[in-house]
């Protein structure tokens, strides 16, 4: 078996640094340059500039198992087997559930964006980076993991420092937030990104298939194209900000794409120094003698070594114990203060401002041209940057932001502004509310309220010039044919109404004249509930004739004002018709 590295580490830690020079060193000696994909290798990948400027991240950027795939490729294998691994393909079997989750996840997504083109061997990945394949697939029937899986309190102290945000519903801690779940999401990330793929009616961090679905529609936000490497990256590293993490997802993708196969759920390898032994994270009640679930290498598993000075390793650090002959730092009898953690710009935020936000209005199908803008302010009202703001679209809507999703978390600015991504309107009409919070802190949040009009049109033109003429008792040989535009471009799935009118300045219903016919064959005069084609086109049923001689109007309308009125006349045979005509009016 190639050697492992199991210390979960987290970015920026002393020891990082020597476990990075590891990584990189292995990597090299197995740099498989370009792959079968047209990719390049994980150790010649490089994300684009602004890839590493992601504003929030999947997991808060919490340590991760940086187990290195083995040397040797595995050989293609059968999608399920029971028998035993050989010597060199034992890492590319991933637990039935495990891998049932990110299979279906990959599809829900084929069907939902397309166009992102997620495999699920990336879903797998990070499955083994985050938590070793749900810890050997120790899950049960239903997807969810045997015992919670948590990253280490997230105080700050070397790792971020991300406040409560969950009153411990997730996590437990209702002080610090901690990576929750086989994908490990951080619970303000899985407020907003979190999915109920098995139809519980639960949204569960710690059930794998709820997991890898919301995983799936993470890595495709942004409308990202997962077969273009540059925005691989950027989603990737949106899932954990650091170049390592970047390289070792790419190496274990790489790894599963060239051969994997279905083991007994609880039988996954797992890594050397795994969450339940000291690695900073808390693992549950499970033991390494659980039945089905050896310990790595199939010995006991060993002591985590010390946590050293300055950072690194992979739980709180801890200061030098105090030599028995030093006098206490207080007098005896006085309160132990533990020292406040410095103040950090989400604890100055005291409210939030609009920031200039426009009138936000847009038909139904289309794009809001306005985006709304969100300041933060301190109580004196100055601005704060980097602060994170969670734009949420609430109430019963099908208005999303460009993308699909209906949260958004954009940063501040230099001058504490967070401008959310466009809205994108769907078909309800009506106004919708979208709420801006600070993420990480109690503070009011603020409403804006965007509206969804109908689908209009501002001019309607006939698409022939035929005459409309028909005897008495007869069928009009040709059928009215319009084509409805806003502003010049076509104007789809636009609600029209066709009436018989008495005169151009008498808009009721004709009782006599032509008329057209409903399902049972009775005369109607007037039509509702009609819409244009997707090319703005709209074809109205044929028309008839009583015995009434004589010019007649027909008058369509649109959602928007557009109005064409169109002459049609009846006479007895071998009697001369006046030249068709039609009048458009707005």
């Amino acid at each position: 078996m190639a050697a492992q590295f199991g210390r979960r580490l987290c970015k920026g830690a002393a020891t990082t640094a020597v476990a990075a020079v590891a990584v990189a060193a292995l990597s090299a000696s197995q740099a498989p340059g370009v792959n079968d994909h047209g990719r390049q290798a994980a150790a010649d990948a490089t994300p684009s500039p602004d890839a590493s400027a992601s504003d929030g991240s999947a997991t808060g950027n919490s340590p991760y198992y940086t187990d290195l795939p083995p040397l040797n490729s595995p050989s293609p294998s059968p999608s399920t087997g029971t028998g035993p691994a050989t010597p060199g393909t034992s890492e590319a079997g991933i637990p039935a559930t495990v891998l049932d989750a990110y299979k279906k996840a990959e599809a829900a997504l084929r069907d939902a964006k397309p166009g992102c083109n997620l495999p699920w061997q990336l879903l797998a990945a990070i499955g083994r980076v985050e938590s070793g394949q749900a810890r050997g697939g120790r899950v049960n029937a239903e997807g969810t993991t045997i015992s919670p899986i948590l990253g280490p309190q997230l105080d700050g102290n070397g790792f971020a420092l991300i406040k409560d945000t969950d009153n411990g519903a997730y996590d437990g801690n209702s002080t610090y937030d901690q990576a929750v779940g086989p994908m490990q999401f951080i619970p303000s990330t899985w407020a907003w990104a979190g999915r109920d793929a098995n139809g519980d009616g639960k949204k569960d961090p710690n059930n794998i298939y709820d997991a890898a679905l919301a995983a799936g529609h993470y890595l495709c936000r942004f409308n990202w194209d997962l077969s273009d490497q540059k925005d691989l990256d950027r989603a990737i590293l949106s899932y954990n900000n650091s170049r390592e993490y970047l390289n070792l997802v790419m190496r274990w993708l790489e790894y599963y794409r060239k051969g994997t196969h279905e083991i007994p759920d609880g039988t996954g390898t797992l890594p050397d120094n795994r969450s339940d032994n000291g690695a900073g994270a808390n693992p549950g009640p499970s033991t390494p003698s659980t039945p089905g679930r050896p310990a790595a290498g199939g010995s006991k598993p060993k002591p985590s070594p010390p946590a050293k000075p300055g950072g690194g390793g992979t739980t709180k650090p801890k200061p030098p114990a105090t030599p028995p002959s030093t006098p206490p730092s207080t007098p005896p009898g006085s309160p132990s203060t533990p020292p406040s953690p410095p103040a950090t710009p989400t604890d100055t935020v005291h409210h939030l401002e609009d920031a200039g936000t426009a009138k936000l209005t847009a038909m139904a199908g289309d794009t809001f041209t306005k985006r709304i803008s969100t300041r933060a302010e301190t109580k004196a009202g100055k601005a704060v940057a980097k602060v994170r703001i969670r734009f949420t679209i609430v109430g019963d809507t099908d208005t999303t932001f460009t993308g699909g999703e209906s949260v958004a978390t954009v940063a501040t600015n230099s001058s504490g502004v967070a401008v959310a991504p466009a809205l994108q309107a769907g078909e309800k009409t009506g106004d919708v509310t979208v709420r801006a919070t600070v993420v990480g802190r109690m503070v009011a949040g603020l409403d804006y309220t965007a509206t969804v009009t109908e689908r209009a049109a501002d001019a309607l033109a006939r698409t022939g010039d035929a005459a409309l003429t028909c005897t008495p008792g007869g069928e009009f040989a040709n059928q009215v044919e319009v084509k409805a535009t806003y502003k010049g471009a076509v104007a789809d799935g636009v609600a029209a109404t066709a009436t018989l009118i008495k005169s151009a300045d008498d808009p009721t219903a004709n009782d006599k004249g032509p008329f057209f016919k409903d399902a049972d064959g009775k005369a109607v005069r007037t039509l509702t509930g009609l819409k244009t084609d997707a090319k703005g086109l709209l074809k109205l049923p044929k028309l008839y004739a009583d015995d009434t001689t004589g010019t007649f109007l027909l008058r369509i309308t649109t959602e928007g004002g557009a109005t064409l009125t169109v002459e049609l006349t009846v006479a007895a045979a071998g009697t001369s018709s006046p030249s068709p005509s039609a009048s458009p009016s707005a």
